[in-house]
């Protein structure tokens, strides 16, 4: 009676770690389709003109709202390695198209819906697969054929996209102003040559608090979020002759960190004394060169301009805005057509950029530099974007961006 149920008992147990074997496939298949279903229904909601905006808090209490499918889900933080391939897509959407990035998670979270349904049914997943990649192909091909080729001429054409883009945003009803300012921004440094691609690297978008979205304006020059460092010198310069530096106009530092222990007024006064002829040199260098607005990278090693310095850049009228972000620095030499001076010995007339009028004006509560009637300008576009608050701005700020 024993010897014979045993056989059945191994055999019984085989059978179970079979089952289980092929069971787990399927769980983690239906694993993956859940989080991705689940992704897809939480910005579902967002799309279209009657979607509703998100409200997000990150860990530090900031809150974000907007209904831009690549940013709710930027802030979600996604663990799920399926999930995190949808956030992945709709950021190569953003960057590729800019506009339908929560479209293209809604698309993706029906298709895996269709396919768990077909899994379901006992097809393998390797034929689902390749149907979708035939599907996908024949898709392109349609899609290719109902096109209507768009020409860069066609401007009223332009502004329809632009404002169907922003239909489903915040800033919907201000879709009159920034839509002109969009299509213009672009067809600005549009190169005829690819016309298929625009690096939106070119496009600079200062945002400023204050004044509403109605006040955000199309740039013919170049906006700089900086304002002038001058204390009693000039806010506003005609005829004005550029230069843009990357040495610090400030007294030395040694290389490594030392003190310097000055015991009686004498040494004392020799110090001041070298460091007002030094920096009064640099000073009369660049009044030499005929330059009368100065445009200073920021330093990390050491202030980029002294208070004396300032004092002495009053006295020459000369404008000074200082603390020009790194990252900015290619985009400032594009438009103004110069190259930034590494060392006072270079800095010479040749090296200037002219430009009609350089001034500082008042954009709500703070203040920026607008330079305009750049002599040789490169093609690149900047806006100087306005909102009554932080988060308004940021939400136009992404929908101009899309």
């Amino acid at each position: 009676m024993t010897a014979s149920a045993a056989p059945k008992a191994s055999t019984g147990a085989n059978s179970g770690l079979m089952k289980s074997k092929n069971t787990k496939p399927e769980e983690i298949r239906k694993s993956n389709i859940q989080a991705a279903k689940a992704l897809s229904d939480a910005v579902r909601t967002s799309l279209g003109p009657r979607g509703m905006d998100k409200m997000i808090q990150d860990a530090k209490g900031e809150v974000t709202i907007t209904n831009d499918g690549a940013t709710i889900l930027n802030q979600m933080n996604v663990v799920h390695p399926a999930a995190m391939m949808l956030v992945e897509l709709s950021k190569a959407q953003d960057i590729e198209a800019g506009d339908g990035t929560t479209s293209v998670v809604v698309l993706a979270g029906s298709l895996l819906e269709a396919a768990d349904k077909l899994l379901q049914k006992g097809i393998h997943p390797t034929t689902i697969s390749d149907s979708f990649q035939k599907a996908a192909n024949k898709s392109v091909e349609i899609l290719t054929n109902m096109a209507i080729p768009l020409d860069l001429n066609d401007r009223e054409s332009l502004l329809k996209s632009a404002n169907t883009s922003l239909n489903s945003k915040v800033v919907s009803q201000n879709s009159t102003e920034l839509s002109p300012i969009a299509v213009d921004a672009v067809l600005k440094i549009v190169d005829p040559e690819m016309e298929n691609n625009v690096n939106l690297k070119d496009i600079k978008v200062v945002k400023k608090l204050g004044g509403t979205v109605d006040d955000t304006e199309l740039i013919e020059g170049l906006v700089l979020e900086q304002r002038a460092s001058n204390i009693n010198g000039p806010k506003r310069i005609e005829k004005a002759k550029i230069g843009f530096i990357q040495f610090q106009v400030s007294p030395p530092k040694t290389d490594m960190d030392n003190q310097v222990v000055v015991s009686d007024y004498a040494a004392m006064d020799r110090v001041l004394k070298e460091e007002r002829a030094y920096i009064l040199n640099i000073v009369k260098q660049i009044k030499k060169a005929g330059c009368n607005v100065l445009l200073i990278q920021k330093s990390i090693l050491r202030d980029a301009l002294s208070d004396l310095a300032v004092h002495f850049f009053d006295k020459m009228k000369i404008m000074v805005v200082k603390d020009i972000e790194r990252e900015d620095v290619e985009f400032l030499c594009k438009t103004l057509g110069c190259r930034p001076i590494a060392s006072l010995d270079h800095f010479t007339a040749e090296n200037m950029v002219a430009a009609e009028t350089v001034e500082e004006v008042q954009t709500g509560t703070s203040k920026c530099v607008k330079i305009t009637g750049i002599a040789h300008q490169g093609k690149t576009s900047s806006i100087l974007m306005r909102g009554s608050n932080k988060l308004m701005l940021d939400e136009a700020h992404r929908s101009l961006h899309d």
